[in-house]
């Protein structure tokens, strides 16, 4: 089984990407979706006891979580203590049960691939990237998104540059949407056919 890692920095595309390996039948582990359950049912309490105003409504509130440790790195290392292990384990129960059934190729959407160095976790890496404008216009059109926030989240990521030197497949998003289905179709056939 080959193990693809999609990565890319904050708006450039990567959840319109994995979505293209789905509709081809491609499992993909959602590492984002994964954190959005937990902070609704398992990590609502771990969470809670550290950062006591992060919870609203019984769950966690990005926004306001977002509030307790963007501009702290002592606070952001604890949240990650918490986060990451969980995270691993169920991506590791992910990839054994995708094992079982003999899948030849899975995808593990990991945004912070690079940023936490699992480079080693993965056989192949997928680069999804798009010029800074259009980055920038993506995640500023979001919900509770502002400049100094996003200035702040790319200061926690490796520079897009660096990264593309250290994947082995890249996906341009801003060509549209046909060019990067095409793009995915062709590194399926890629790995699959090996």
């Amino acid at each position: 089984m080959i193990i693809l890692g999609l990565t890319g920095s904050i708006g450039m595309g990567k959840s319109t990407t994995a979505d293209f390996f789905k509709a081809l039948n491609i499992p993909v582990f959602d590492a984002d979706a994964t954190v959005h359950n937990l902070y609704e049912t398992e990590l609502v309490e771990p969470i809670a006891k550290i950062f006591p105003k992060a919870v609203l409504d019984h769950k966690i509130d990005r926004n306001l979580l977002a509030k307790e440790v963007l501009d702290n790195p002592d606070a952001m290392n604890q949240l990650e203590n918490i986060v990451h292990p969980v995270i691993r384990s169920y991506q590791e129960i992910f990839i054994k049960n995708e094992r079982a059934k003999k899948t030849p190729l899975v995808v593990l959407d990991l945004p912070l691939l690079f940023e936490k160095k699992l480079e080693q976790t993965v056989d192949k890496i997928l680069l999804v990237t798009a010029p800074f404008e259009i980055q920038r216009e993506r995640v500023l059109s979001r919900k509770n998104m502002n400049k100094e926030k996003f200035q702040k989240i790319l200061n926690r990521q490796i520079p897009d540059s660096e990264k593309r030197k250290k994947a082995d497949f890249i996906i341009e998003t801003h060509k549209g949407l046909n060019h990067a289905k095409d793009q995915v179709s062709s590194i399926v056939k890629n790995l699959t056919s090996e």
